[in-house]
């Protein structure tokens, strides 16, 4: 069994982070002990062990926010977790999506994660369409409104790129990856659908 080579602390814990499989935001960090990681393992469900009940308890099992676990992986001492998961709703029990929501004591976040709070963004658009929102617009017009603009945008790289301003090409791009991901979302698609495809490029 796993929890045999792991290195638990004094109390029979590990740390556990969970990360968006998807973006890499790391959305929260709990503890396991023995048994949280077997029923982890087990049901492919993150589990954790609550330090102020010592109770076992299952993520979402009252809120319905759930991780599905898609891989595990320990550090090189054996003593810390990431899970990399799938996220329901919010991580964090004050209803935002990541405990790690508070004022960043420096720096940006990182280009992936913000793809993933643009994805989820686009997504809200197109589930709560709101007045005067461009993306609820295009989701309105429809996929032929939406491909034509991807193409227009992808035109504009082109041009953007034989050209000597960096800056105008970064604003293309942007306008590109935007159209891009409402397409996406238009039909269905991921961007982990799309990661798992360079994933498989990338290993041939």
């Amino acid at each position: 069994m796993a929890g045999e080579k792991v290195k638990y602390d004094e109390r029979g814990l590990i740390a556990a982070i969970a990360q968006d499989c998807e973006s890499g935001e790391v959305l929260m960090q709990a503890y396991m002990n023995e048994e949280a990681l077997r029923e982890t393992l087990r049901t492919g469900y993150a589990h954790y062990y609550s330090r102020s009940r010592k109770t076992l308890w299952k993520k979402g099992e009252t809120s319905g926010h759930v991780q599905k676990v898609i891989s595990a992986a320990f550090d090189c001492d054996r003593d810390c977790l990431l899970l990399q998961i799938e996220q329901t709703g919010a991580a964090c029990h004050t209803g935002n999506r990541s405990c790690f929501f508070q004022t960043k004591i420096a720096g940006e976040r990182a280009g992936a994660v913000f793809l993933g709070e643009l994805a989820r963004v686009v997504k809200d658009r197109k589930e709560h369409p709101a007045e005067g929102s461009y993306t609820s617009y295009l989701f309105e017009k429809g996929i032929d409104k939406i491909a034509k603009k991807t193409g227009e945008e992808a035109v504009e790289v082109v041009i953007a790129a034989k050209n000597a301003d960096r800056e105008e090409l970064v604003g293309e791009c942007a306008d590109l990856l935007y159209h891009l991901t409402v397409l996406m979302e238009e039909k269905g698609i991921s961007l982990s659908d799309v990661c798992t495809e360079l994933k498989k490029r990338h290993g041939g």
